[in-house]
């Protein structure tokens, strides 16, 4: 262990390394210190977690690729930018897959959502959790957005996915990539129209001083996946697997339930902020990406998506 980068070791504590690029007042950053508090408590002390919060050593796909070599331990990612890596990631990029939030959690807490957090194994990396993120709906600097044909013509960023890329410009908008931590200045400045997201991070990241019309036409839900090093995963002991399992376990438990409570607040506070709200019809949304379902039929991919649409 002492060879990996990743880690910590002393002869009574284990620290293991985690970084992402949250606002320490998000929701995840939160369950991540309560992770650790649990790690240190279910361990007697023997294991424990630094955070490393705000992009402090990088970009999400930064924080992938020093998983993968073992320079650090853990991170949180979107599933969006994860598909670079794991091709098997693009099913939550995928425009209304999911019926509701209710058949989202049940998938994501079944079999076939488990076997997608074991799916990065190949690229050096393990899923140890989902973190809920609720829906991205599309907010804008430009003009309201109530139907497809208010994005033509518009330039709206998207995370590093080609799938994403794919469902905007289904919908007549134009993707462009544009790394979180730019977004603001790039919305204020003009180089996008606008960006989608979900509810508490429009709020956090302050997007909606500049962007003041967002609709919620909810076109995908994807989670954020807690990753460990597969190196670093190897060299655990078996108990001290379990002990950092549990610990994931209980703050993914923490999250979700804080997440609802910070989605209504994040809501309530944009609204109030002069922020227009638009609910749509998403019947004329998810309509226009139907093709982009179709598109997967046959392929293994499109084998999910079957078993998703008809777990129950």
């Amino acid at each position: 262990m002492l060879s990996l980068a990743g880690c910590k070791q002393s002869d009574t504590q284990l620290r293991l390394k985690l970084a992402h690029t949250l606002d320490p007042t998000h929701t995840v950053h939160k369950a991540m210190v309560f992770m650790d508090q649990r790690l240190q408590a279910l361990s007697g002390g023997s294991m424990a977690i630094d955070i490393y919060p705000s992009g402090q050593l990088g970009s999400e796909r930064e924080l992938i690729e020093l998983l993968q070599i073992g320079s650090l331990a853990m991170t949180k990612v979107s599933a969006s930018p994860l598909e670079g890596f794991v091709p098997e990631m693009k099913i939550f990029n995928i425009p209304y897959l999911f019926r509701d939030r209710d058949h989202y959690q049940r998938v994501l807490d079944s079999a076939i959502g488990e076997q997608l957090l074991q799916s990065p194994v190949g690229a050096r990396l393990l899923g140890l959790g989902y973190y809920d993120a609720g829906s991205r709906s599309f907010y804008s600097t430009k003009r309201p957005i109530h139907t497809p044909a208010d994005l033509k013509g518009m330039k709206i960023r998207v995370q590093e996915s080609q799938t994403a890329m794919q469902m905007v410009a289904s919908l007549g908008g134009s993707p462009t990539p544009v790394a979180w931590g730019e977004l603001y200045t790039a919305l204020q400045q003009g180089v996008v129209d606008g960006a989608e997201n979900n509810p508490p991070s429009f709020y956090l990241s302050h997007h909606y001083e500049v962007a003041r019309y967002y609709t919620l036409d909810e076109h995908s839900a994807v989670p954020d996946i807690l990753l460990i090093s597969k190196y670093v995963w190897d060299h655990l002991t078996e108990q001290q697997r379990g002990w950092l399992q549990v610990a994931v376990d209980e703050s993914v438990a923490l999250q979700r339930e804080q997440w609802r409570v910070d989605t209504e607040a994040a809501l309530a506070a944009v609204e109030a902020a002069g922020v227009t709200i638009i609910r749509p019809d998403k019947r004329q949304f998810s309509g226009q990406v139907a093709a982009m379902l179709q598109s997967y039929a046959g392929s293994p991919l499109g084998r999910v998506i079957q078993q998703i649409q008809e777990y129950p």
